[in-house]
């Protein structure tokens, strides 16, 4: 199978994209020289060189503006390039006395939010509708490993299974499996069994919590879990034990959910390598997970947990799953709180479940759901699903420009006639030509900032990969994109979003090949994803989200092996009800939730 641009290639060529992008800006959008800048006596920006307060750094001379001159992608004359140089220590030379600036985990003063007037379609009220039981004898613990969080709720909730045993079956899968997957980083084995202990006993005293109560998860080792170390996959944070749990896992145990394992991600949020190597993909034990919810993807697709949290920036709940044929739902952007969660960047982190089935997703997105104080960007919301909606009559949106040539497959048209089928109403879709990429610039310089110490104490040097497209490298590199350029990215950002709201108000969802540059976009705009597996590709070469050395590729697969396949669709804002059913009648048509990887059974 042909492979086009990884996620994180993309990434590693926003900055240079973003260039592009301030300096094609056309001539009428630029400010006048003069324009905004104060004149005249008492101006904060008069002085002479060593004036101003926090003046700090080296001299600049002309020589070195010339040389920044190429990376910045602008020019001056030698007399503005000297006058620049002349001015810098007391115009330019202040901002940099914040180095020193204890900031903490404060976040930026400018927030995103993804509504757009007349955008998003949130629901009146909560409400969430389960899928009809039929009630029948749990089976066998291999079985018992496979099934889906709808169906273990009311086993557990009859008593026919007990918390306990799902547990213990958990751990020791986690346990056995952990040589071929190195999908976990920390078992939470005592206080597993103690809370799945006291599960039961409410269970049979009448006090059922819901669809979660008793049901063992795992978390992407990004959440802080009290007492229990939180690593960020990152060897000089490999020890670290916070104080307090994360807001998403207060309320996972509020529901009932037992906790198991803290799972891999790639180091700081990256791919799939974390200080104890890489995660493999239970399909395919010679290629990685994908990232960076690594462990989770894994842990899910082998049977080691029934469900997991993950997080996304920019691809990290989509590609694991697409990797590992598994379930994800990225909530749209402010549904969940990510308080005691890693920042990596501030307007697009996400956090999300990955499970086996859509119902799943939904079950846990009900629980996880709300704001928290300490998460400025977190709003109020209702989630309303019911796993019993037909999808008939339902617009379904479609870029026929985005289904031929990779990343896209076969399997992205086969899904789209299996909805038509089911009565939804394609509505072919067209999207302009932006520099889509150029977006990934705003998680570079936003993670770089979030990581700064790690770079400026060179404490980066101890990450495990160290080579281009990995974090040390990035976050160098960011620290190259300008303020003004920065700026410009985001405005762009605005008007993708404004783009994508057009389109949007066509349809009901939008059907997407996974890992293109323009639905990876919607991690800017805030938009919800949900990631299935509908079908089958063959691949002839190992994937992997890092790039291969210059001149090279990846290794070849002689003979090409049979790998699941899935599609994204894109909902509204705050209406993930209507995307998880659209994603149900998918998944109950492609009738692949009982495939499963050989070798964990």
């Amino acid at each position: 199978m042909a492979e086009g641009k990884s996620r994180r290639q993309f990434l590693a060529e926003g900055a240079l994209a973003l260039a592009g992008v301030a300096a094609g800006a056309p001539a009428e959008a630029r400010a006048a020289p003069d324009a905004g800048v104060p004149t005249g006596t008492g101006s904060i920006f008069s002085g002479t060189p060593g004036e101003a307060a926090g003046a700090a750094g080296p001299t600049v001379t002309a020589d070195d503006l010339a040389h920044a001159e190429r990376l910045m992608r602008v020019s001056m004359t030698p007399q503005q390039r000297a006058l620049a140089a002349e001015s810098w220590d007391p115009i330019i030379g202040p901002f940099f006395s914040r180095r020193d600036f204890p900031l903490g985990d404060e976040s930026p003063a400018t927030l995103w939010n993804p509504v757009l007037r007349g955008t998003g379609r949130m629901p009146k009220r909560s409400r969430v509708v389960r899928s009809s039981w039929t009630s029948r004898r749990p089976p066998g613990n291999d079985e018992l490993a496979f099934a889906p969080v709808h169906v273990l709720s009311r086993w557990v909730q009859a008593r026919e299974v007990s918390s306990v045993r799902l547990s213990e079956l958990a751990l020791a899968r986690l346990e056995r499996y952990q040589p071929q997957l190195n999908c976990s980083i920390t078992l939470v084995r005592e206080q597993a069994l103690a809370e799945a202990e006291a599960a039961d006993r409410e269970i049979a005293r009448g006090k059922y919590r819901g669809p979660l109560h008793g049901i063992p998860y795992g978390a992407k080792d990004l959440l802080d879990t009290a007492g229990v170390r939180t690593t960020w996959g990152a060897e000089p944070f490999r020890n670290r034990v916070p104080k307090e749990d994360a807001t998403v896992i207060a309320r996972l145990r509020a529901a009932g959910a037992v906790l198991v394992a803290k799972l891999s991600l790639g180091a700081l949020a990256l791919n799939d390598v974390w200080f104890g190597g890489r995660t493999s993909n239970p399909w395919f034990l010679e290629e990685g997970s994908g990232g960076s919810s690594a462990g989770s993807g894994a842990a899910v697709a082998a049977g080691l947990v029934p469900f997991a949290i993950g997080s996304e920036t920019f691809g990290s709940i989509v590609d694991p799953c697409m990797r590992c044929g598994v379930t994800g739902l990225r909530p749209t952007f402010g549904r969940v709180a990510r308080t005691g969660a890693m920042t990596l960047s501030w307007s697009h982190d996400k956090l999300g479940p990955m499970a086996r089935s859509v119902e799943d997703t939904a079950l846990v997105l009900a629980a996880i759901s709300g704001p928290d104080a300490a998460d400025l960007s977190s709003q109020p919301s209702r989630f309303a699903f019911d796993a019993t909606r037909s999808v008939k009559g339902l617009k379904l949106g479609v870029v026929p420009a985005w289904m031929g040539g990779p990343p896209a497959t076969d399997v992205e048209p086969a899904a789209v006639k299996l909805l038509e089928q089911l009565g939804m109403k394609r509505v072919d879709l067209t999207f302009p030509d932006l520099p889509w990429a150029a977006l990934q610039s705003l998680v570079l310089a936003d993670s770089a900032a979030s990581f700064e110490r790690l770079t400026l104490s060179g404490e980066d040097a101890q990450l495990r990969m160290q080579v281009r497209d990995a974090w040390p490298n990035l976050f160098r590199q960011s620290r190259f994109i300008s303020a003004v350029d920065y700026v410009q990215a985001d405005r762009l950002r605005r008007h993708v979003a404004k783009v994508w709201a057009e389109q949007m108000a066509k349809v009901d969802v939008v059907l997407t090949p996974s890992l293109r540059d323009e639905p990876l976009a919607t991690n800017s705009t805030g938009h919800p994803c949900l990631v299935l597996p509908t079908g089958w590709v063959m691949i002839d070469r190992i994937r992997s989200d890092w790039l291969p050395p210059p001149g090279q590729q990846h290794p070849a697969v002689s003979p090409p092996r049979k790998m699941p396949h899935g599609v994204s669709l894109i909902g509204h804002l705050w209406d993930e009800g209507t995307l998880c059913s659209v994603g149900m009648a998918l998944e109950a048509a492609a009738k692949l939730t009982d495939a499963h990887p050989p070798g964990f059974a």
